[in-house]
C-alpha cells in the first residue's frame, strides 16, 4: 500500500446530531461537519463549515435508495452526488463532474471505506476504530477536501457494513463495468 500524501483526523461529539471536527496532521482544526436529522431520526444531510472557504451543504436526494445524497456550495454550485445501485451492494458510486469514484469497504476486518478512482486506483481511505467514533482520513492522490469530507459522511452512514472483510480483488471490482471492458 502506498504511503499517504496527507492525513486528517476526525473527532466526534454529540449523539443525535453529531459534530465531526476535522483536523490536519498537526492538530490544526480545518472545519466542522454537522449532521442533521428529521423528526423520525433519519439522516437528511449535513453542513461542512471550513474555517477558510465556502460552506458546503450535503442533502438527501429524493429516492428510495440509501446513500443518495448531493453536495452543494452556498452559491448553489454542484460538487457531487452519490447513489448505491442496489440494496444488497456494499459499493457506493460517487459522481463529481470530473471523474467517477466509488466507495468500497476497506480490506480486512476493520471499519472504514476506500475511495477508488476508475483509472487512478486508490484515492483516499477512511479508517475507523472498531468501537471508536473518530476516524483517520488518508489521501493517496489529489482530492478536494470537500469531496473527502463528502465521502467520509457517506461512508459513515453505512459504517458497520464495511466491517466484514472484502477480497483482494475488490480493488478490481471497484471500477465501473464500463472501465473494465
Amino acid at each position: 500500500m502506498p504511503s499517504p500524501k496527507k492525513t486528517y483526523k476526525t473527532t466526534v461529539s454529540g449523539l443525535l446530531a453529531p459534530r465531526h471536527v476535522v483536523s490536519d496532521e498537526d492538530g490544526k482544526e480545518l472545519g466542522t461537519l454537522q449532521v442533521s436529522r428529521n423528526r423520525l431520526g433519519l439522516i437528511v444531510g449535513a453542513t461542512w463549515r471550513p474555517l477558510k472557504g465556502e460552506v458546503v451543504e450535503i442533502r438527501r436526494d429524493p429516492g428510495l435508495l440509501r446513500a443518495q445524497f448531493a453536495c452543494w456550495t452556498e452559491a448553489r454550485e454542484w460538487l457531487g452526488s452519490t447513489i448505491r445501485p442496489g440494496f444488497m451492494r456494499r459499493t457506493i458510486e460517487m459522481w463529481t463532474g470530473g471523474k467517477p469514484l466509488r466507495l468500497v469497504p476497506t480490506l480486512g476486518f476493520c471499519r472504514g471505506w476506500r475511495v477508488v478512482g476508475t483509472k487512478s486506483g486508490l484515492v483516499a481511505e477512511a479508517k475507523h476504530g472498531l468501537l471508536s467514533r473518530s476516524a483517520t482520513l488518508c489521501t493517496y492522490r489529489k482530492i478536494d477536501l470537500e469531496l473527502l469530507v463528502f465521502a467520509y459522511f457517506i461512508g459513515g452512514i453505512a459504517l458497520w457494513e464495511s466491517a466484514l472483510p472484502t477480497s483482494l480483488e475488490s480493488v478490481d471490482r471497484a471500477a465501473p463495468a464500463t472501465a473494465r471492458g
